[in-house]
C-alpha cells in the first residue's frame, strides 16, 4: 500500500477535505510503483486480485480482476458492455452555457442529490488520493483524485496518463482547478448498470465524477474533457490526433496530423504498414472477385511519434497571432497512450509494438488481455467476450518516455489528415464506402469534415457502431462540455491562421468492393512524406465526383510503382459504377446537412456561415478553395 501521509498537502477544496476527514482511511499515492501495488491488493503475484462491491439490494458485484505479470498489470471486466466506451456516458451537471443534454434532463432530478450519495459513499470507503496535472506546462491544471483504495488498477491507468505528481514534489502553489470523484458502485444503484461519467463546471473549480471503472470514458476522455472546458475559457483547442513526423530515406522530414472518431486510424498513423510474409504491402483485396493488389516499396519512412490522441494545439488567432512559419504548432496532452491492439490478432503483425509491451523497460496496464497471474501479457491474447468471439476493444497503457523515437516538445504541422471508416460500396449495396485512397481538401472544406466528423462502420472501440454517424467537432464533440459553436470558432481560427498547413482525407477499411484495412493513410503518409513540400500543379488533380471529397491526384506513385486508378476514383470501380457512387455521395450529403445546420447559430463566426452556405448551396470544391486561401 502508498505509504499514509498528510493529504492537507494537497489542499483540497471544502467538499473534498470533509470526505477525506470524515472517511475510513487514506492512502496517499505518490508513484505508479505505489499503485501497482495498491492495485493487486498486496496478492502475491501468483494469486487474482478481485475488485467487488456491495451494492445495496444486490450483493456483492464483482467488477473486475486484476493480476500482476511481468510486464505488468491486467485488468479485466466481468461484463463484455464495461469493456468498450458508451458514447453516451458523458453528461453535464451544472448551469455553465452547454449543447450537451444536463443531468436533470436525463434523469429527471438534481444532480446535487446523487453527488450528496456519492460523497457519503465515499466517505465509508478507504480511499486513495494522488495528484496529477491535466495537460501540459502552461496548457493544463492542478488536479486531484480521490477513489476507492480497491480500484488501483483505474488508478494505476489515469496516473499513467497523465503523470503523477510525486507527494515530495507538491509544493505550497498546488492548488486543484480539477477534482476527480470515483464512486463506481453508484453505476448499479442510480444508473442502471451504465457507464456515467458527471462533469460539473464552476468558475474555479471543474468536478468529474466516475462512476465506472473503465479508464476510458473518465481517465481517458473525462480528463479530455477538462483540457476542452479550458482550452474555452483560454482559446486553444485540445485536438483528437495522433501526430508523428515521418523521416524518409533521404532525410526529408514531413510532420503529420491525423485526426478522427474512434476507430479512425489515430494509433495506427504511428505504427509501421503492415507487411506480407514476403516484404510487400497487401493495399487491398477485392471482396467480389478475391484479386489482390500489392505495392512494393524497399524502404519504408523512419516514424517518430509526437501525440497519440490529445494533442494541445498552441492558441493562434487570425492576424492577432499567427505562427511565424504560417503552420499549426502542436504537443502531446498526455504522459502516457491508450493503445487499442484488436488489429494485432497473432504473433507478428506489429513486431516493433510486440516487443515492446512484451519486454517493456517500465511496467504496463493490460484492458482485456488474457494473461494469468505471473505470466507475460501478450497483446494478441484478447479475452473472449462470448464463446469464439474476441473482445474488440483490447487495450494497452504505454508511457510515452518509452515509445521508440518519441519526440519531445511541440511541433509544425505539415499536413493534417482526417480519417474515416469506411464500409464496402458496390451496385447492390450503395454506402458511403466511395472515399478513394487519398483526398486533397480546401481548409474551408477541411474545416466542414471537422465539424461533421462521421464515426464510421464497425468502429471497434465503442458499444453502438452499426450505421454512419457523427462525432461531431473535430472528432472530439463527446467529450466536450460547452458549446459547438465555440469549438467550431476556435477550430476556424486555426485554419485561417495556418495557411501553410495542407490538409488531405483517407478511408480505412473499405474503398468501393476493396478491403484495405489502414492500407490508405500508410500509403499516403509514405507518398506525402517523399513528396515533401513540392506543390500539386493544376494538371495534376481533378476536382472528385463529389465534391465534399474536394480534389484527387489524377495518379499516386511510390517509388515508381503506381496505384491502381479505381482505388482513386472509387465510381471507376466496375462493382461500383457512377450510379451506387452517386447514391452514397447523397449518404454523405444527408448526414453533412442534418450536422451542419446545428451551427446557424448568431455568433458562429461570419467566415464559418460563408463556408456553411457554401455547403447547402452545393458549392463545388473551386469555390470551398476560394474561401480560405492556403498554399
Amino acid at each position: 500500500m502508498a505509504i499514509p501521509l498528510d493529504w492537507r498537502r494537497y489542499h483540497p477544496p471544502a467538499d473534498a477535505r470533509a470526505i477525506l476527514e470524515q472517511c475510513r482511511g487514506v492512502f496517499i499515492a505518490s508513484s505508479t510503483d505505489q499503485l501497482i501495488a495498491v492495485a493487486t491488493g498486496g496478492k502475491p503475484p501468483s494469486e487474482e486480485y478481485e475488485v467487488a462491491y456491495d451494492v445495496p439490494g444486490k450483493g456483492r458485484f464483482l467488477e473486475a480482476t486484476v493480476a500482476r505479470v511481468r510486464n505488468g498489470v491486467v485488468a479485466n471486466y466481468t461484463e463484455p458492455y464495461m469493456r468498450r466506451r458508451d458514447p453516451d456516458c458523458m453528461v453535464v451537471a451544472d448551469d455553465l452555457p452547454t449543447d450537451k443534454e444536463t443531468f436533470e434532463q436525463r434523469y429527471g432530478l438534481p444532480f446535487e442529490v446523487v453527488r450528496t450519495e456519492a460523497f457519503e459513499w465515499l466517505k465509508g470507503q478507504e480511499l486513495l488520493v494522488f495528484a496529477l496535472y491535466a495537460g501540459q506546462a502552461d496548457m493544463g491544471m492542478d488536479t486531484l483524485v480521490l477513489a476507492p483504495a480497491n480500484c488501483g488498477f483505474f488508478a494505476l491507468g489515469l496516473a499513467m496518463l497523465q503523470g503523477i505528481i510525486p507527494y515530495e514534489a507538491i509544493t505550497d502553489s498546488f492548488a486543484p482547478r480539477a477534482v476527480i470523484y470515483v464512486a463506481p458502485v453508484l453505476r448499479h444503484t442510480r444508473f442502471e448498470g451504465k457507464q456515467v461519467v458527471v462533469h460539473r463546471r464552476m468558475p474555479d473549480l471543474h468536478e468529474m465524477f466516475s462512476f465506472n471503472l473503465y479508464p476510458g470514458p473518465s481517465a481517458k476522455k473525462g480528463i479530455y474533457g477538462v483540457l476542452i472546458a479550458l482550452g474555452e475559457k483560454e482559446g486553444w483547442v485540445a485536438a483528437h490526433c495522433s501526430t508523428v513526423q515521418v523521416v524518409t530515406p533521404y532525410d526529408n522530414v514531413v510532420t503529420m496530423m491525423h485526426e478522427g472518431a474512434s476507430g479512425s486510424g489515430k494509433s495506427e498513423m504511428l505504427e509501421p504498414a503492415h507487411r506480407e510474409a514476403d516484404g510487400r504491402l497487401l493495399v487491398g483485396t477485392n471482396m467480389i472477385t478475391g484479386e489482390k493488389r500489392h505495392l512494393e516499396i524497399p524502404r519504408s519512412c523512419e516514424l517518430h511519434p509526437v501525440t497519440d490522441d490529445i494533442a494541445l494545439c498552441e492558441s493562434c488567432v487570425a492576424n492577432a497571432n499567427p505562427q511565424p512559419n504560417g503552420k499549426l504548432r502542436v504537443r502531446d496532452g498526455e504522459d502516457a497512450w491508450f493503445v487499442r491492439v484488436n488489429h494485432i490478432d497473432h504473433y507478428g503483425v506489429d513486431v516493433q509494438l510486440e516487443r515492446l509491451t512484451a519486454e517493456p523497460p517500465a511496467p504496463l496496464l493490460f484492458l482485456n488481455i488474457d494473461a494469468v497471474p505471473g505470466s507475460r501479457a501478450l497483446i494478441w491474447e484478447h479475452v473472449l467476450d462470448a464463446p469464439g468471439k474476441r473482445c474488440p476493444n483490447p487495450r494497452v497503457v504505454i508511457p510515452r518516455r518509452i515509445v521508440p523515437n518519441v519526440v519531445e516538445g511541440s511541433v509544425s504541422i505539415d499536413i493534417r489528415s482526417l480519417g474515416v471508416r469506411t464500409p464496402p460500396c458496390t451496385r447492390e449495396q450503395p454506402s458511403y464506402g466511395i472515399i478513394g485512397l487519398m483526398h486533397l481538401l480546401p481548409p474551408a472544406l477541411a474545416w466542414l469534415w471537422r465539424l461533421v466528423a462521421p464515426r464510421g462502420h464497425d468502429n471497434p472501440s465503442i458499444t453502438n457502431s452499426s450505421n454512419m454517424e457523427s462525432e461531431g467537432v473535430g472528432s472530439y464533440w463527446p467529450f466536450a462540455t460547452g458549446r459547438r459553436v465555440t469549438q467550431a470558432n476556435l477550430l476556424l481560427d486555426q485554419f485561417v491562421s495556418n495557411p501553410r498547413t495542407r490538409y488531405i482525407l483517407t478511408p480505412n477499411q473499405h474503398i468501393g468492393a476493396w478491403k484495405v484495412g489502414f492500407m490508405p493513410q500508410w500509403i499516403a503518409r509514405e507518398y506525402l512524406a517523399r513528396r515533401g513540400s513540392a506543390k500539386y500543379r493544376p494538371d495534376q488533380v481533378e476536382p472528385s465526383r463529389c465534391s465534399l471529397l474536394g480534389y484527387l491526384p489524377q495518379q499516386l506513385n511510390v517509388e515508381g510503382r503506381s496505384l491502381p486508378t479505381r482505388l482513386l476514383q472509387v465510381h471507376a470501380q466496375p462493382e461500383v459504377g457512377e450510379e451506387a457512387y452517386d447514391k452514397g455521395a447523397e449518404i454523405l450529403y444527408t448526414l453533412f446537412a442534418h450536422h451542419l445546420a446545428k451551427f446557424r447559430e448568431p455568433d458562429l463566426a461570419p467566415l464559418g456561415r460563408e463556408i456553411i452556405d457554401c455547403f447547402f448551396d452545393r458549392g463545388d470544391a473551386d469555390d470551398y478553395r476560394s474561401l480560405i486561401i492556403g498554399e
